[in-house]
């Protein structure tokens, strides 16, 4: 099978991402073989590849937002970030798998989406309807879910005011989800292009910075010198959650103008298996408008490239299949 591999982690100028040739891998017990469809593109893909996230395993294929057939069977499902846990720690028994110290990660731990096949857990896969697009539904395994943790992680109230810092992938699905629950979204963002995707999904406001208090704001740009304005920009008692996996450092925070009044800054851990359930059944029932930006499986160390420079409207999505 053909499959894309990190090489030698580095800027993708230094062109980490090489093209392979790899037996298709057999299916231990309890897992299943996956003929992928579709693999979404995403920013943690990016940080494996130049090195913000150490590597697990040498030569990893990335990608963790997958739509494929369960070979045998010929059911579509969804493969996403969250690979195992170890169901019996503390965080696994308190409903926190997300923090299990034992859990795996899909294009991390082992081989993702990259693929034209991958193997997958049997109990860490999400059935899909065979209708809609794989396209389509590619992003919603990681963008859709990692925006629908944030969103419940920044304490939005009824109505409220949510600023939205960086408008990619994630971004544009938490925006829709937000504003169908009665909020006014104010997009952060520096890109052209980003601002006027923001402005027709509804986003009251889409500049360099929010024109009102906010009374809760997500940062999904790996960007850290954005936490203190984002922090200043919350009203009294408001909540900044922080998406990524990976940030770059923080600068000093002054108590009074960023913390003081209740302000909250919190980070967002990867995802359980119930907010996958959750998001992907309300994404089915009400789909949102997914803005993609699709690509030839040939073309992945690209794709990765224009997300670098970010030149990704919406969702890239390697189409393989």
């Amino acid at each position: 099978m053909r499959a894309w591999v990190v090489d030698r982690p580095g800027p993708m100028a230094s062109r980490p991402l090489v093209a392979v040739e790899r037996e298709v891998p057999a299916p231990g017990p309890g897992e299943v073989l996956v003929r992928v469809e579709a693999c979404g593109v995403c920013r943690t893909d990016l940080h494996l590849a130049e090195g913000d996230l150490p590597p697990k395993r040498p030569r990893t294929t990335p990608g963790h937002q997958v739509v494929g057939r369960v070979v045998g069977t010929g059911e579509r499902v969804g493969v996403a970030w969250l690979r195992s846990t170890c169901g019996t720690c503390r965080y696994c028994r308190r409903g926190m798998e997300n923090l299990c110290p034992d859990s795996a990660y899909t294009g991390w731990d082992a081989d993702g989406g990259y693929a034209e096949y991958l193997l997958a857990p049997s109990g860490y896969v999400y059935p899909l309807p065979d209708g809609p697009p794989a396209e389509r539904l590619a992003p919603l395994l990681c963008a859709g879910i990692i925006g629908y943790r944030a969103l419940a992680r920044c304490d939005l109230p009824p109505g409220g005011r949510l600023g939205i810092y960086g408008f990619g992938a994630s971004a544009h699905l938490t925006a829709q989800a937000a504003i169908a629950q009665g909020a006014v979204v104010h997009a952060v963002t520096r890109s052209a292009a980003s601002r006027e995707l923001a402005l027709e999904l509804g986003a009251a406001s889409a500049g360099d910075r929010p024109p009102e208090p906010l009374d809760a704001a997500i940062l999904f740009a790996p960007v850290g010198t954005l936490v203190p304005p984002a922090l200043e920009a919350l009203d009294r008692g408001g909540t900044l959650a922080i998406a990524g996996i990976h940030l770059t450092d923080i600068p000093e925070l002054n108590y009074e103008r960023h913390l003081f009044q209740e302000r909250t800054v919190r980070s967002v851990t990867a995802n359980t298996r119930a907010d996958g359930r959750a998001y992907l059944e309300l994404a089915l029932a009400h789909p949102p408008r997914v803005t993609t930006t699709p690509y030839s499986f040939t073309e992945a160390d690209r794709a990765l490239s224009d997300l670098a420079a970010d030149q990704v409207n919406g969702a890239a999505v390697l189409v393989v299949a």
